[in-house]
């Protein structure tokens, strides 16, 4: 008799989820995608989906007792983490970390406490849940502060306030951006360079894998703090990436973390000190495990999916690069109807190694706030720095949205 298929529950169904039922795939695992939105992409190539709320974490344990799963991931979709840690937990199944270490990593505020008690660099913080709670905190901070939602991803809800007289109206956004209903007011850390992260992979409690990049912004976008892409390696330098790495593995330590992959948001500020920002038990968005499988020379995305069912994993070590790479995320600085998304022609014969618009000439779209707001990513290579860092510079004069 044949083995029975492992069976492997994705939470979520964006495009993000394509290479890991792609991998899963591969080694003859049942995948099951699961959300409230079933014209999804990623439903189309699953084998099985049922309609439930991602974030309704006993909707979900029940459903994956009742299908009786092997694994569970939530890959690139934050909402989704929670859920799948309580589950994971619950069902006694493999998972990058305990649910208690879940809901510290997916909670700003929390997360910020943690760091503050264990003595990590963190900006001053505090967190809250009524709109005018923090108004008697006023000379808590250092101003300018930073007012985000403590449950949100892809800067969705994030407001740079100056003056306390602005408070009001960016906690509002705040809270609309927020499932919990909850936000978080930090002073604003001045970058020395530019704003950084992790694509890392551990292994039984040892950080083995860190694909350190930096990332760019376009200043003329509604959100100036929603990253415009991201590229590798990281310009750093090795001491900060051992810091990093230091510190990345002393929280590994401090919450017991297991197997499997995290994004680590994080920035080198004006004071001289390295701060870990956001430390999340999945992908990171805009695509940023793809683009690694190009570049160089481990497949995280496989490692994660049998890590996730308790296969045995690839070799992870880290990552030796074949050449200088970025993702540039689509966007419109406006609101409005798609004209034509114009990439150089010697540019794009060059330099392009992928191009994924999700819009065609026509559509309506709206202003970039936030990763949700992406039109598509583009994956390119470049053979030096210096092409790379031309490119940053002036990514406008290769690839141009053009929105009436």
């Amino acid at each position: 008799m044949a083995e029975a298929k492992k069976k492997l529950m994705l939470l979520g169904g964006l495009r993000y989820l394509l290479p890991v039922i792609e991998a899963a795939h591969r080694h003859s695992i049942h995948v099951i995608t699961v959300d409230y939105l079933p014209d999804n992409i990623a439903h189309r190539y699953s084998d099985e989906y049922h309609n439930v709320s991602i974030i309704d974490k006993d909707a979900v344990l029940a459903l994956a007792q009742e299908l009786q799963i092997d694994g569970i991931m939530s890959f690139a979709v934050d909402p989704g983490v929670v859920a799948a840690a309580y589950t994971a937990e619950k069902m006694g199944l493999p998972f990058q970390c305990s649910y208690e270490a879940a809901c510290i990593l997916q909670d700003k505020s929390r997360f910020r406490k943690f760091l503050a008690d264990n003595g990590f660099n963190v900006p001053n913080a505090r967190g809250y849940s009524e709109g005018d709670d923090a108004l008697k905190d006023i000379d808590y901070f250092n101003w300018p502060v930073i007012v985000k939602p403590v449950d949100s991803a892809g800067s969705k809800g994030v407001t740079r306030v100056d003056a306390p007289a602005d408070l009001t109206a960016a906690i509002a956004h705040a809270l609309d951006c927020s499932p919990s209903r909850h936000y978080i007011i930090e002073d604003f850390l001045e970058k020395a360079g530019p704003s950084m992260g992790d694509e890392c992979f551990v292994v039984n409690g040892k950080l083995l894998y860190n694909a350190f990049y930096d990332q760019f912004f376009d200043n003329e976008a509604q959100n100036p703090y929603a990253p415009s892409g991201e590229y590798w390696p990281s310009a750093m330098g090795q001491d900060r990436e051992q810091e990093f790495k230091d510190e990345l593995q002393r929280l590994i330590d401090l919450l017991g973390i297991r197997t499997g992959i995290f994004n680590v948001e994080c920035r080198v500020c004006t004071d001289g000190k390295a701060y870990l920002m956001e430390v999340s038990p999945r992908a990171g968005g805009n695509r940023l495990a793809e683009i690694l499988n190009y570049a160089a020379d481990v497949d995280i995305i496989e490692a994660e999916v049998c890590a996730s069912v308790g296969l045995p994993l690839p070799d992870v070590h880290e990552p030796n690069y074949n050449g200088f790479y970025a993702i540039n995320v689509l966007h419109s600085e406006k609101e409005g109807t798609i004209q034509d998304i114009h990439i150089e022609p010697d540019f794009e014969k060059m330099h392009v190694i992928e191009k994924g618009p999700w819009v065609k000439p026509g559509d309506h779209v709206s202003a970039f706030t936030g990763a949700n707001q992406s039109l598509g990513t583009i994956f390119l290579r470049f053979d030096t720095r210096e092409q790379l860092d031309q490119f940053v510079k002036n990514p406008n004069d290769c690839i141009t949205i053009i929105t009436q």
